[in-house]
């Protein structure tokens, strides 16, 4: 009768470790590098979102300044004055606009309605045989010279007549009268007029 005997005992063999110190330490090295990755991203993030948070809070606070200046310059109170003031000048320009036109109006400085009321009044006070060729008219009116011709001398106190009869002469006195012949062939005879408010002495 035979009879086999195992010899083979498994813990003679060779074992296979698993954690070594080597794979260890690559572990914990990978486990550093991904934390510092991690950490650096992080504090990036953080750093951005600072930023962020400042550049919201500066906004913020320019808004709030310029919300505060709005309220300031279209409060009620404000407006308010504003508009007195602006209608105090207005009325005050107005004002010195209606002072002007009162003296224009009174002639005070002067003629305000220029001398086409003149012309008129020598337009319709026709002599026949008698002309103009020219005349002057001082400023406000109140002096004038008128020169022109006529056939006839007798014809120069008619025209005087008739023309202290136009409204615009009223107040006008005739101061100086010159009449003159160019020369004895002379179909005609010069003459030159000058006036001067009525109360002025003559000279």
């Amino acid at each position: 009768m035979s009879q086999q005997i195992n010899l083979f005992n498994p813990i003679f063999l060779k074992q296979r470790k698993y954690f070594s110190l080597l794979a260890m330490l690559q572990a914990l090295g990978l486990i550093v590098l991904g934390s510092a990755l991690f950490y650096g991203y992080a504090r990036y993030q953080v750093a951005l979102l600072t930023q962020q948070s400042e550049e919201s809070s500066k906004r913020y606070a320019t808004e709030q300044a310029r919300l505060a200046r709005y309220t300031e310059e279209f409060s009620p109170d404000k407006s308010a004055k504003l508009l007195q003031e602006k209608l105090k000048s207005i009325e005050a320009r107005l004002g010195a606009q209606d002072e002007i036109v009162e003296t224009l109006k009174s002639g005070a400085i002067g003629n305000s309605t220029g001398y086409s009321e003149y012309m008129r009044a020598f337009a319709r006070q026709v002599v026949s045989g008698l002309w103009l060729t020219g005349f002057d008219i001082a400023g406000d009116g109140t002096q004038m010279s008128m020169s022109g011709a006529v056939l006839s001398p007798e014809l120069v106190p008619v025209f005087i007549q008739r023309l202290s009869r136009e409204e615009v002469m009223h107040g006008k006195a005739i101061a100086t009268l010159q009449i003159q012949r160019s020369g004895a062939e002379a179909r005609y005879v010069g003459f030159t007029l000058r006036t001067e408010p009525e109360g002025v002495a003559k000279p």
